[in-house]
């Protein structure tokens, strides 16, 4: 049977003060489902896992079940291959990344009323940041960072709870974890 290696993105954990869960007790916890080769990235919910596609089809369902039930919070959880994140990486559009990979963002997101959201908003005037709409992903440019411009508001309010974002940085460092 194929094994992947998966990544489950957890949406609004370990901010600020609220929602804490130390990433040992997440990697037991998803160890516990009989995954291979747990591991996770920083402290902000970023679990890699390997298993078969078969295997991780309802993973985000049972990781979002097991931590509400062990934590008592409900993280929207989100599970991308690792190719995918790879091939994400690859399709970013906005070619400012190279100058601050942190201050690109990436949003991934589950269905279509999200991605419409975000195309209508990629049609507004948002310099000098920049926001690029593919079908897998959105592309945040956000060269003030993320509390520095009008840009992430509007996708994080487009996005509500379908969705999550990463930085550039860390989903290099989330690829470069899945290949080991």
């Amino acid at each position: 049977m194929l094994v992947r290696t998966w990544c489950a993105l957890l949406r609004g954990i370990n901010v600020g003060n609220s929602r804490r869960i130390a990433m040992v007790e997440l990697r037991d916890l998803v160890a516990g489902f009989g995954y291979g080769h747990v591991r996770t990235l920083l402290n902000s919910g970023n679990v890699l896992f390997d298993a078969s596609p078969a295997d991780a089809r309802d993973a985000a369902t049972r990781i979002r079940a097991a931590i509400e039930a062990r934590f008592a919070v409900s993280p929207r959880v989100f599970v991308r291959s690792v190719d995918a994140l790879v091939a994400l990486v690859a399709a970013n559009p906005l070619p400012q990344a190279r100058e601050d990979p942190s201050k690109l963002v990436v949003a991934v997101y589950d269905g279509k009323a999200p991605r419409a959201k975000l195309e209508a908003l990629a049609q507004q005037d948002w310099q000098p940041e920049r926001l690029a709409v593919t079908p897998d992903a959105a592309y945040l440019w956000c060269p003030d960072g993320l509390s520095g411009g009008r840009l992430a508001d509007a996708v994080f309010h487009a996005l509500g709870e379908h969705g999550t974002t990463r930085n550039l940085a860390t989903l290099t460092k989330i690829v470069a974890l899945g290949a080991e």
